[in-house]
């Protein structure tokens, strides 16, 4: 199964402004992009680079190129089953207004043919409109149109929070 998936946001802010946010790409403290605070952290074994190999949550991957302040690609290793990337890209419009983007390509194959449209894709889809929210306020102040989780991924959160909580 082919998945080809889009995520863009159209920002009133330069090219190097929003170079910036990818920059930071790390799950760190000093994350600007990554909605950490609602979401498994991003984790690198190393500053974002070329052969940094991290994830979140079950999602695992290598960054396979890096442009700083212009686009960074990650090539999934896991889950089993996963097997394309996913990449953030500065798109320019002009001197005030920038285009974040975000494409995820893959096919799946096993057990994720299952797992992708059950549990990921709504997860996948919710955390990038998270992520272009911290973009928007970053380069911004503020957040025109708030992303908002569907009832779907409101259960899969919840769902998530039973089966990972700690024994009492």
């Amino acid at each position: 199964m082919g998945v080809f998936n889009v995520h863009e946001r159209l920002l009133t802010a330069g090219p190097d402004q929003v170079g910036a946010l990818i920059d930071t790409l790390s799950g760190g403290e000093d994350d600007r992009l990554w909605p950490s605070h609602l979401w498994e952290e991003m984790e690198l074994d190393r500053p974002l680079a070329v052969g940094a190999v991290g994830g979140h949550g079950p999602v695992r991957y290598t960054v396979a190129a890096y442009v700083p302040g212009t686009w960074v690609r990650f090539a999934f290793t896991g889950p089993r089953g996963f097997h394309g990337f996913h990449e953030f890209t500065v798109l320019p419009v002009d001197a005030e207004r920038t285009v974040l983007r975000h494409t995820l390509a893959m096919t799946v194959s096993g057990v994720s043919r299952v797992t992708w449209p059950l549990a990921y894709r709504a997860a996948h889809d919710a955390v990038l409109e998270d992520s272009l929210d911290r973009a928007e306020l970053a380069c911004t102040g503020t957040i025109a149109h708030r992303a908002r989780w569907s009832p779907y991924v409101r259960f899969l959160r919840g769902l998530e929070r039973l089966v990972t909580r700690p024994a009492a």
